[in-house]
């Protein structure tokens, strides 16, 4: 009987039931995150884009006059991947769920993907949606 954990709320009011289900969800995801972790994949998408893990810092070449510098925090730990002719990786792990999501939005956020050719940073997997371009008017 040590091993769980029992929640329940004073009344059936709906900002009680609301609450009841948000710390339910918070408590789950602390357990999921110690127990498993948590892993984000991010890919840099562009010519001559590029980065390095350098320790808690986070080295970025993202088509700028100066190269981007992240320090991130002492949870979050970071792995960089890059292979020829393949986009490089950035790889995410911690056991705390907002928090790297923060990181890996702020992440995204230096160049986010832009919807002509898709450059920038995106999350592995996730589908961009694309437009067409100039039509020559006839």
């Amino acid at each position: 009987m040590g091993n769980e954990v029992i929640l329940s709320r004073p009344t059936e009011s709906k900002n009680h039931k609301s609450l009841h289900g948000l710390y339910r969800a918070l408590i789950h995801n602390m357990v999921v995150g110690v127990s498993e972790g948590y892993k984000k994949e991010l890919e840099l998408v562009g010519v001559g884009y590029r980065a390095e893990a350098k320790g808690q810092n986070l080295e970025m070449s993202l088509g700028f006059s100066h190269e981007v510098i992240i320090q991130l925090p002492d949870e979050v730990k970071v792995e960089t991947k890059t292979e020829r002719r393949a986009n490089p990786i950035i790889t995410l792990t911690c056991i705390d769920k907002q928090l790297i999501g923060h990181v890996a939005a702020k992440i995204r956020s230096l160049r986010p993907p832009e919807p002509y050719k898709g450059k920038g940073i995106k999350f592995v997997g996730e589908q961009l949606r694309r437009k067409a371009g100039k039509s020559a008017s006839v």
